[in-house]
């Protein structure tokens, strides 16, 4: 085992962190565990999966761009899970940039992902490094069916519905609330716009006899990863969980932030919608659990005289998430990363490799 770890994961101790150290330690990827504290990051790594196949080495850190800087020297990979991302993420790509860390996170927030484009994108570029922000389930699950339905000539429209049945991790809450209660866009006639302010959608979904709420959840990243790309001039997602009491809860809250924005200010209104997660979501949930935790991806593809619909059925988002995570560190760590800049993880890996990555682990069924 190396004595010198080229991967880091930033937040580790979290519920997904631990996720990404299992799948790494799986895939027997030495690793620095990074956090704010060092004691609880060895407490959480002892009792990770795997944990015994590799070198783990864990590090306390302040977050600074000049502290994870140092702490980044002799890093090939950063892994960052520490959010909300556009609240906490600048430091980490900053200070990636300065040490020469490929990048990547596992964010859901638009925002967050359209920053990390505009302002970012063209220096990772000159770096040779990959900027990879929503290496996770949301939004590559999507990507994967979306990039499915593309390889039929004439498609250029994509409209796509998630549906998970689970509780978000108290990082996810504060995350999604903040995303759901700030402008979500989605991709018209290659322009972005955005979707009707604080609404619910009552949506169609395969497998489901009744109609379930569904709401642009940050308006996902596929529409944002499509933005310049010549195949797609159209992209909307929506995200219908199957839990409609936490549905119909997000659609007051969103009701409730638009009265209340006028009067806030930017640092008041990510205070509030922190302040709400921390609210509803008291404690992590547990392990995902495959036979409960599952999950439907739709996608309807249209073109001008071409249609296509494929579904893709699956589980365990978080434990997904892993796994994208640890595929898209060992791609990069054997340089085969197939782009570098702005990427999602699905275009840097491959829609059809990553799909067998997830088989492999049993988390996904046929589109």
């Amino acid at each position: 085992m190396s004595s010198t770890p080229q991967v880091l994961i930033y937040g580790a101790n979290g519920y997904t962190g631990k996720f990404a150290a299992e799948y790494l330690a799986k895939n027997n990827i030495d690793f620095i565990a990074a956090g704010r504290n060092e004691d609880k990051l060895k407490a959480a790594m002892e009792k990770v999966p795997y944990i015994d196949r590799v070198n783990v080495q864990c590090q306390a850190v302040d977050h600074s761009v000049e502290a994870l800087t140092e702490l980044f020297q002799g890093v090939k990979v950063v892994i960052n899970i520490v959010g909300p991302f556009a609240q906490l993420g600048h430091e980490v790509v900053q200070a990636c940039l300065a040490s020469g860390s490929h990048y990547m996170d596992t964010t859901g927030e638009q925002d967050w992902v359209i920053t990390c484009k505009e302002e970012y994108g063209p220096a990772f570029v000159d770096a040779n490094l990959v900027l990879a922000p929503a290496t996770s389930w949301m939004w590559n699950a999507g990507l994967i069916v979306a990039e499915y339905a593309l390889e039929t000539p004439g498609i250029d429209s994509i409209d796509l519905v998630y549906a998970p049945n689970g509780n978000p991790s108290l990082a996810s809450t504060k995350s999604f609330l903040r995303m759901c209660c700030h402008e979500q866009l989605k991709l018209e006639h290659n322009e972005l716009v955005p979707w009707p302010e604080a609404t619910g959608f009552e949506t169609i979904v395969p497998g489901f006899h009744q109609p379930l709420l569904a709401l642009p959840w940050s308006g996902g990243c596929e529409p944002i990863w499509y933005k310049d790309d010549e195949r797609v001039q159209n992209c909307s997602v929506l995200t219908a969980f199957t839990n409609r009491p936490m549905m119909e809860m997000v659609v007051g809250k969103m009701k409730e932030f638009a009265e209340l924005a006028p009067t806030l200010s930017p640092e008041e209104k990510e205070e509030l919608t922190n302040k709400w997660g921390e609210e509803i979501c008291k404690e992590e949930p547990g392990r995902e659990i495959k036979e409960v935790n599952r999950t439907v991806i739709s996608v309807w593809a249209r073109g001008n005289i071409v249609g296509k619909n494929l579904t893709f059925y699956a589980n365990s988002a978080y434990l997904q998430t892993g796994v994208i995570t640890a595929e898209l560190t060992d791609w990069i760590l054997k340089d085969k990363n197939k782009t570098v800049g702005f990427t999602a993880a699905t275009h840097c890996i491959g829609h059809r490799e990553l799909i067998a990555a997830f088989a492999e682990e049993d988390l996904h069924g046929w589109v």
